[in-house]
Parts: C-alpha cells; sequence; structure tokens
C-alpha cells in the first residue's frame, strides 16, 4: 500500500505502515458553533505607531490583518474603549474625558475598525474597556452602576452615528471584578436603546462567572458569551454546562518567533479540543509600539517603524490563515471523536463544516513542547512524535475524492521554516486519507480551493528613529493624537488656541483616572518618543504652558526615560520640571521627584507661554527657559545616562499645552 506525505511542502510517495485510525463525519450530533480568529487593539496603545506608517507600507499592512484570503484574514476585531489611564504600553483616550462632553474622533480605533471593514465588511467588532475616566468612580465602576452602563452604551452609540460601526459584542472591564448588578443593567440598557443585537461577553478574565450564571437565570439570559483570559486551552466544566459560547476572549501575548507560531498553532486547535473554545483572540493584534516598551513583539505581527516603512510579516500570520482562509464564522465543529480529538501520538486536529455540510475544512497541528510555550499559563510536559494517520470520511463527507492541501512546518534549526504553502491536492480513496504527520507542521486538507496571493516584497529596509525630529501639530485633524508620541501617563490630543500658536498637542486629564495599572496612582502625566536604546547626547525644546483653568502646576521635558508602561510610576530618566506661576525648577531623575538632582528660581519664567529646551550631553545637563540658562550641571551621581526616551508631561494632572516640538540626537 502507498500513500503521500509532506517533505517541506512535497507530496511523495512510500511504503505505508498503518497508523490510527480518525473518523470524520456527520453522522452523530456535531459540536459548537465556530465564532471565528480574533486580534486585540489595546490593552493598551499596541496599535499606536500604525497610524502614520507610509500610506503603501500601512494599506500593505492592514490587508495582511484582515483581507480574506490573504494574511492573518481576521473575523473578529478587538478594541479597546479608552478610558484616559495606563493598560499596558500606553492610555487610549476616553470618548468623555469628562461627564459634560462628548468626543468620538479621539484616538484610532475608529480609524483602525474601518480600516478592517473596508476590506472585509463580516468582520465581527468587539470593544472592552481596560480604564475609566475618573468621573466614572474611584476605584469600582459598579458604585454607580447606570452611569457606566450609560458610558459604555454611549460609545456604542456613538460608533454608530458619526462612523457607521456596528459593535457586535460588548465586555465587562478587563481582567477585574465583575459586578451580577452591573451586567443586568448594562443588558437591559442596551435593549432599552433598540441595541439589542449586542451581545455581552463576560468577563473576560476567569471562568468563575460560569458559577453566577448557573445560580441566576436573569445572569445566565444577561450573558451571551464566556469570554476567559489564557486559559491553557481549558475550561471548567460548569462553564460548559452553561451551554453558552465559550471564548478565549484573549490570549497568546507571546513573542512572534518560530517558538510564538508554534503557541498559536496550538491553541488555535486545542482550545476548541480541550477546552469547548468556539473563538481566540491574539493579544495583540500587531506590535505597533516602541519595542522598549512591555511585551515587545508580542503580536501577529510587528509594525513600530513608520519613520522608515519597515515591518515584519511574522510567522503567527500565516499559522492564522491555515483556520482563517477556509472557515467562516457560522461553520460547525463536528463532534469530538467525529472530526476533532487529540492525535494518539501528540498533537491535535479539528474539522469544521459548513452550515450545509458542503465544505469540510481538517486543521492538523503537531507543535512539540518546548516550541510552543506560550507567555502564560505553564504548559505541563507532553510529547509528540512523528506519526501516521488514517483519516476514515463518512456521512456527507464520504463521497469527496480529492482535498486540498495547505502546508506549514516550523524549523528551529537553520532551515527556514515553511509557512502556509500550496502543495498537490491529496486524494480521498474510498473515503480514507493516510497522512505521515511529522513534529512541528500545520497541515490543512480543505474542500475549498483557492489560489496563493502574491505578497509584498518590496518592504523598507528598517531605519533607526530619525536624528532631527520636530512637530508643530498644525498638519492634524482635531483630537487627533500626535504621531509617534506615544502617551504613558494621561491622555495628550491636538486642540485649537489663539494664534500664533493654532493648533497644539494638549494633556487633558483633569484627575486620576479609575486605573487598571499602577501607573496613574503617581497623578503625573506622561508622554514619550524617540529611540530608548540609542539616545545618549539629545537636545530638546519646547513652547509650553499650564491651563488657566483646570492647569497642572508643571510642565516637564525629559531624557534619557525608561520603566515605562504599567511600571511608569516608577518611570526613571532625567526630568526638568518647570512651574512658572512660581518661576521655580525641579530637576529629577525620576517622574516622582524622589530624587531630586537640583531645584532653584527662575526668573526668565513668565505666565502663559515658555520657551522650554533641556540638552543632555557628556555627562552635562542643561536647562534654559526663554534662552536663558537655568542650570548647568556635571557628572551627577543621579544623572541618568543609559538610553531612554524623550518625554513631556505634567505634574499633576490637568491641562497643559505644548507645541514647536523639536529634538535633536548625538
Amino acid at each position: 500500500m502507498r500513500s503521500v506525505i509532506f517533505v517541506l511542502g512535497i507530496l511523495i510517495a512510500y511504503g505505508w505502515v498503518e497508523g490510527h485510525v480518525y473518523m470524520v463525519d456527520d453522522l452523530k450530533a456535531t459540536g459548537r458553533q465556530f465564532d471565528g480568529i480574533g486580534g486585540l487593539s489595546g490593552g493598551g496603545a499596541t496599535s499606536k505607531l500604525l497610524v502614520n506608517y507610509p500610506k503603501k507600507q500601512r494599506n500593505e499592512i492592514l490587508d495582511y490583518l484582515f483581507k480574506p484570503n490573504f494574511g492573518a484574514a481576521l473575523q473578529i476585531l478587538k478594541v479597546e474603549i479608552g478610558g484616559d489611564a495606563q493598560s499596558t504600553d500606553g492610555t487610549e483616550a476616553s470618548h468623555m474625558h469628562d461627564s459634560w462632553e462628548e468626543n468620538y474622533y479621539r484616538g484610532y480605533e475608529w480609524w483602525l475598525i474601518k480600516e478592517a471593514k473596508k476590506r472585509n465588511p463580516a468582520i465581527k467588532i468587539y470593544a472592552l474597556p481596560w480604564t475609566f475616566p475618573y468621573w466614572i468612580g474611584d476605584k469600582s465602576p459598579y458604585v454607580t452602576p447606570n452611569r457606566t452602563a450609560d458610558y459604555i452604551v454611549r460609545w456604542i452609540e456613538g460608533a454608530k452615528r458619526v462612523h457607521n460601526i456596528t459593535t457586535d459584542y460588548v465586555g465587562i472591564w478587563n481582567e477585574r471584578s465583575y459586578s451580577i448588578d452591573y451586567i443586568k443593567i448594562l443588558r437591559n440598557m442596551l435593549c432599552m436603546r433598540k441595541l439589542e443585537h449586542v451581545k455581552i461577553v463576560a468577563s473576560d478574565g476567569g471562568w468563575g462567572i460560569a458559577d453566577d450564571m448557573l445560580k441566576d437565570r436573569i445572569l445566565k439570559l444577561s450573558v451571551s458569551i464566556i469570554g476567559t483570559h489564557y486559559p491553557g486551552t481549558t475550561s471548567s466544566s460548569n462553564a460548559v454546562a452553561t451551554g453558552v459560547p465559550l471564548w478565549s476572549s484573549e490570549d497568546y501575548s507571546t513573542f512572534n518567533d518560530e517558538v510564538g507560531a508554534g503557541c498559536w498553532a496550538r491553541i488555535l486547535n486545542q482550545n476548541y479540543v480541550n477546552g469547548y473554545m468556539t473563538s481566540t483572540i491574539s493579544w495583540n493584534l500587531i506590535a505597533s509600539y516602541y519595542p522598549s516598551l512591555p511585551y515587545n513583539r508580542c503580536g501577529l505581527m510587528t509594525a513600530n517603524e513608520p519613520w522608515s516603512g519597515y515591518y515584519r510579516v511574522d510567522s503567527p500570520i500565516w499559522i492564522t490563515a491555515h483556520t482563517t482562509h477556509f472557515t467562516e464564522i457560522g461553520w460547525t465543529y463536528l463532534a469530538h471523536g467525529h472530526g476533532v480529538g487529540k492525535l494518539k501520538k501528540g498533537g491535535s486536529y479539528v474539522s469544521l463544516t459548513s452550515p450545509k455540510s458542503d465544505q469540510l475544512t481538517i486543521i492538523f497541528e503537531t507543535m512539540s513542547h518546548n516550541h510552543s510555550l506560550c507567555i502564560r499559563p505553564k504548559l505541563p510536559p507532553y510529547k509528540v512524535e512523528p506519526q501516521n494517520v488514517t483519516i476514515q470520511l463518512s456521512g456527507s463527507f464520504a463521497s469527496l475524492k480529492k482535498l486540498q492541501v495547505w502546508y506549514s512546518r516550523l524549523n528551529f534549526q537553520h532551515q527556514r521554516s515553511v509557512l502556509f504553502k500550496k502543495v498537490r491536492p491529496i486524494p480521498v480513496r474510498n473515503g480514507t486519507i493516510r497522512l505521515s504527520l511529522k513534529v512541528e507542521e500545520i497541515i490543512t486538507l480543505t474542500t475549498i480551493d483557492h489560489k496563493p496571493q502574491n505578497t509584498f516584497l518590496d518592504i523598507p529596509p528598517s531605519a533607526p528613529f530619525p536624528s532631527q525630529y520636530s512637530d508643530n501639530f498644525e498638519n492634524y485633524d482635531l483630537y487627533a493624537e500626535p504621531y509617534n508620541f506615544a502617551p504613558q501617563i494621561g491622555s495628550f490630543e491636538v486642540v485649537q488656541v489663539e494664534k500664533p500658536y493654532n493648533k497644539v498637542m494638549r494633556q487633558t486629564v483633569l484627575k486620576k483616572p479609575l486605573v487598571w495599572c499602577m501607573a496613574d496612582i503617581i497623578q503625573k502625566s506622561i508622554n514619550i518618543i524617540g529611540d530608548a536604546d540609542k539616545m545618549l547626547n539629545i537636545y530638546v525644546e519646547m513652547d509650553a504652558r499650564v491651563g488657566g483653568v483646570n492647569g497642572s502646576s508643571e510642565i516637564f521635558v525629559a531624557s534619557h526615560v525608561g520603566e515605562l508602561g504599567c511600571n511608569a510610576i516608577s518611570a526613571h530618566g532625567n526630568f526638568f520640571f518647570l512651574n512658572p506661576q512660581n518661576k521655580t525648577f525641579l530637576l529629577s531623575a525620576d517622574l516622582a521627584q524622589s530624587k531630586i538632582i537640583k531645584k532653584g528660581p527662575v526668573p526668565s519664567a513668565k505666565p502663559g507661554w515658555n520657551r522650554i529646551a533641556f540638552q543632555t550631553q557628556n555627562n552635562t545637563l542643561v536647562g534654559m527657559v526663554n534662552q536663558k540658562i537655568v542650570f548647568m550641571i556635571s557628572h551627577s551621581s543621579l544623572m541618568i545616562t543609559k538610553p531612554g526616551f524623550v518625554a513631556v508631561g505634567t505634574s499633576p494632572f490637568g491641562l497643559a499645552d505644548f507645541d514647536n516640538f523639536s529634538m535633536k540626537t548625538n
């Protein structure tokens, strides 16, 4: 007897040694409905640098993410509902900084959703808050649940009214406690505001809500989907018993090399095989944030150089394609033991069929333990060995004559991986398919036949952040976030002021938001820019002022800044604070002002706008206000000399404006 194996994407024949038989059929009840594979933009600011890529490269990147039958061809886009506070790699702006105002032009998630919809009108949109603006509450959004529900519903209504975006799913509070009363109030308010179609996903944490759903009929009716994070491919028995769809609503979060691709391949299959999860969503969608921030390259692909146009199409993009190119939301998994299960010698397989059972897709993965480690949780030991398998098709699939084949093999030696290659169709003889599987392979067998599309080849070379950079903020739409700046605490947007300044960058957070992590507790804003790995000698200057009403007390410019993300409460660097009202300065080696290098008067400071300059060169710090030197300090033991970001910001929160920013390095 002869059959076929895959060797670097080529079908060859050899003498067959009988392997385990796996049934693939719909003779018994099928499994659960497939709800799609997705990516998450947010949690936080993970797509920040994508917006200002050159148009050609930006469109290519968006095609790789969202265009059907091309790259990842994602079926769900999950976004953060910004809350003005740090949520991992930065802050995202709220649509309501204050209770008395609404603005649906802030941030970039609206733009990203519309670009995704442009490429795939059928993509589902899922929104979730990490943080909330200060007026929602101090420690919990559930103290005034009606106010919080109204805030979330306004976001959904604004998305539709202003951008014609339909929200399909909404969550509760990312990885924090849930309130049964709040969930019921939110469900009722959605229905009262004619948003019955919006499904609630709860609780974007663990499986605990399933226990409450089994006790509370109204809660169970309110929650359409149980979403958990980093489940390790398993679910609880109570979660399964609820009968509602189970999702891994945030997963992956792993460096996107070949091991990351192995992690993604394993969990895309095994989340359903082991845990009956019908959707898996990657954090994050795309690593489009400065690489020195937390979780560098933990996206499906990488685009963090808008100044050069360089980007990486990383392996997880093609692992995703093994599922998304050959399925649609609304397809159905076959039953366990009839198309879904573990392979005898390690690995897994899932089978999905179209609503009319006229299409079939089977996906195999044989990822080894050490080459499929995800960032979390800990993966128990297991073994995978090469193996022969026999697939026996019956039921609606008994008469199939051939299946199309797409093949990947991750390589961890010196050879390049084979990623998503179409090879010759495999024949089906008397309902039987025979395969020989090696370790580290992903194979899709499918009735769907489409041609491979050419990828983009002329990606610009990588380049460092420009040694000279300036921005007068005149070329932005109002309320946009200035390019290349990455807020870590606070919220910064372009606003219109009096001439000659015209458009400026304003810090808008007035009080400490309802936080997700510790960064905002310091109650100072900070907005970073530049190349944190190479900035040594730096000259920065800008115009700045504190607000006359609801204004901050101090504005600052800083160099060599590090320790950011949720650790920004401990940000270190050389911080030059100016208090224009008191005509004083403070030079500190940290944002918290606990490591004071020098302080003193600033006779040249004045009310309103001041020109501030700060130079770091050869272990010397020089500060100037309105062209007058304020300090010159050399070889201070507190001075930070290792590379880091340039930053601007305020102390404490409060309004402040920045304009005519420029920097020169080295």
